[in-house]
C-alpha cells in the first residue's frame, strides 16, 4: 500500500496491535497485556471473521518479537498456558516512498483450522481495511 504520509505517521498505526481494531476489521479487540519479565510488549487480541453465513473468532495472547523504529515491526503468538498453539506471525514493513510512505503486511498461520476460510476472508479484507488506514494517515485519500 502507498500512503501520502511521512513513514513514522503510517508506521504508529502498524507498530501496536491495540490500534488495529480501527482499520483493520478483523481485528475485533487488541488490548494491551503486561509486558514479558524482558519488557516485551504483548497484547490479547480477538479476530472475527466472517465468510458469508458462517463466523469464526480466535483469541491470541501476541508479543512483539522484534521492532525497528519506522520501518519493521514484527508479531508472533506466544500463550503462556503451557499448550502447543499453532503458529500466528504478523510482519508490518514500512519505508519511504516517492508520494510519502509504503507498507507491506504478511501475516503467516501455522494450523489447519482456518486454512481456505482465512485466506478467501482476508483478501476480502485487505481491499477494505487499506482504505480505513488510509483515511486514517495524513494527506488525501487516492
Amino acid at each position: 500500500m502507498e500512503a501520502p504520509c511521512p513513514p513514522e505517521e503510517l508506521f504508529a498505526w502498524v507498530d501496536d496491535l491495540a490500534r488495529y481494531p480501527d482499520w483493520l476489521g478483523i481485528v475485533e479487540r487488541a488490548e494491551p497485556f503486561e509486558p514479558t519479565p524482558e519488557g516485551t510488549a504483548a497484547w490479547f487480541v480477538e479476530l472475527r471473521g466472517r465468510l458469508g453465513p458462517f463466523a469464526r473468532s480466535k483469541r491470541l495472547r501476541m508479543e512483539r518479537t522484534e521492532l525497528a523504529v519506522p520501518s519493521l515491526a514484527v508479531f508472533e503468538r506466544r500463550e503462556t498456558d503451557g499448550r502447543h498453539h499453532a503458529a500466528w506471525r504478523l510482519r508490518a514493513e514500512v519505508a519511504a516512498a516517492p508520494h510519502g510512505s509504503s507498507l507491506v503486511m504478511g501475516l503467516h498461520y501455522g494450523g489447519a483450522l482456518w486454512g481456505p476460510v482465512l485466506e478467501r476472508m482476508l483478501a476480502d479484507e485487505v481491499d477494505a481495511s487499506r482504505q480505513r488506514l488510509l483515511a486514517l494517515v495524513s494527506g488525501p485519500t487516492p
